[in-house]
């Protein structure tokens, strides 16, 4: 049980939608909300996932967040979150953003992993994982926070749907034809300049391991992931600022190369 109620969770889900509509950050919920915990976030987070759909979009995948160290300890928290991404939410290879559209974007370079079986907590073990994925792929993900100067708690971002923003995913690579996952070296450039470099095992350990946290903690919802969908495992750098006229882009050694720009 949450000791915040429904109608004020509809009231700042509410809130956080207009905000990611009409790029324009607000105030941290935790802020009127101090009672706001994880649990009611979550809730508040599902309220605008439910809204995404009765409007037509598509769930394709979930993103899982707060997987390095130095994040979790900005944060004072322990373990991830996790948001949903949506097919609106997904931008091609190449393609490009408009920066007007987003409060204040960053860029981080991800192993996407891709199912060919449901997967359901819990219980839910690395092995697990790499036995229901057929595929992996370089991936940029773009985070944006619509509170206002990321100043988040884990209750605000969680809120926030993760601070999630979009995705961009590289071509898929059968698992079998790739390499360790923990050994993957990204790099993540803007403008052809290196920004940040780092290795798979900077999330969890092993991307893996952060994918069969999210299968566990879907569990106590309920909840699942099917076959097709993808999980965005967790930034493998720091998440690098972005405006217009930058373009980003991860080269992840053995899985290739995936870029997007902002206009």
């Amino acid at each position: 049980m949450t000791a915040v109620n429904a109608s004020v969770i509809d009231h700042h889900a509410h809130r956080l939608d207009d905000a990611t509509r009409a790029a324009s950050p607000i105030e941290p919920l935790t802020t009127a909300l101090p009672e706001l915990d994880v649990a009611a976030a979550y809730e508040i987070q599902q309220r605008n996932l439910e809204r995404a759909l009765r409007a037509g979009a598509h769930l394709v995948g979930r993103k899982i967040g707060l997987t390095s160290a130095p994040m979790q300890t900005l944060l004072g928290v322990d373990e991830p979150d996790y948001g949903f991404v949506l097919d609106t939410m997904v931008v091609p290879d190449g393609g490009t953003i408009a920066r007007s559209s987003l409060c204040a974007p960053r860029v981080e370079p991800e192993i996407a992993f891709r199912l060919h079986r449901p997967l359901r907590g819990p219980g839910v073990s690395v092995a697990d994982v790499l036995d229901a994925t057929d595929a992996v792929a370089a991936a940029l993900e773009i985070v944006d926070s619509r509170i206002v100067d990321w100043r988040i708690t884990l209750p605000d971002t969680v809120a926030d749907n993760a601070s999630s923003a979009a995705v961009v995913l590289g071509p898929w690579v059968a698992l079998g034809d790739a390499p360790d996952l923990d050994t993957v070296v990204a790099t993540l450039s803007l403008r052809g300049d290196v920004v940040d470099t780092g290795t798979g095992d900077a999330v969890l350990g092993h991307p893996a391991h952060a994918v069969a946290w999210l299968v566990n903690a879907l569990a106590d919802y309920d909840t699942g992931l099917q076959p097709g969908e993808f999980i965005m495992s967790g930034s493998i750098t720091s998440a690098v600022f972005v405006h217009a006229g930058d373009t980003a882009t991860a080269e992840l050694s053995d899985l290739g190369r995936v870029s997007v720009s902002f206009t």
